[in-house]
């Protein structure tokens, strides 16, 4: 390979270290051409970038960056999924793939922010309901509290409101 391409190549990888908010590391190995087109078509509909990258330029990209952790979870051939936005999404998508598809395809671990996940952690993250949805479950704790309160502040009044109808029922009998 020439050094101008490795260099281009090594230029891109930084840029998708430092921009992405997870890594997942997967073997690759076993899939068809075909199936690995699929497999990149249907991530990027998620907004996820996937690429099969030689380790040794995957290494000088993650140790420019500051990222040499990332070596802890590549052996091999190794292919990785870069997301962008939303972590759960990322594990999510491509581990949905890889069930749906019965692909030949093992996810060897991740990296969240600093952290390595084992591959487990990452299948564990997978499961993890979508933001929005904690989002409202944590509305709906925070919101719990104060209604309870309402609830407590308003009961007097309301057994007075209940006696005083009770009441006026039986004057207009």
């Amino acid at each position: 390979m020439l050094r101008e391409k490795k260099v281009q190549i090594v230029s891109n990888l930084v840029e998708n270290l430092s921009k992405s908010t997870i890594i997942i590391a997967t073997n690759y190995r076993g899939l068809l051409a075909k199936q690995m087109a699929e497999l990149r078509s249907a991530l990027a509909k998620e907004g996820i970038e996937y690429h099969v990258v030689k380790n040794n330029l995957l290494f000088r990209a993650a140790d420019s960056i500051g990222k040499p952790q990332l070596r802890d979870i590549i052996e091999g051939p190794v292919a990785l999924a870069f997301g962008c936005d939303d972590v759960v999404n990322t594990a999510k998508a491509l581990n949905q793939y890889i069930k749906s598809s019965a692909l030949p395809l093992e996810i060897r671990g991740g990296l969240l922010g600093d952290r390595i996940l084992p591959a487990e952690e990452v299948v564990t993250l997978a499961s993890l309901p979508t933001r929005e949805i904690l989002l409202a479950k944590l509305i709906g704790q925070l919101q719990a509290p104060i209604g309870s309160l309402h609830n407590i502040l308003n009961s007097p009044f309301q057994g007075l409101l209940s006696i005083l109808h009770n009441r006026t029922q039986t004057i207009n009998k």
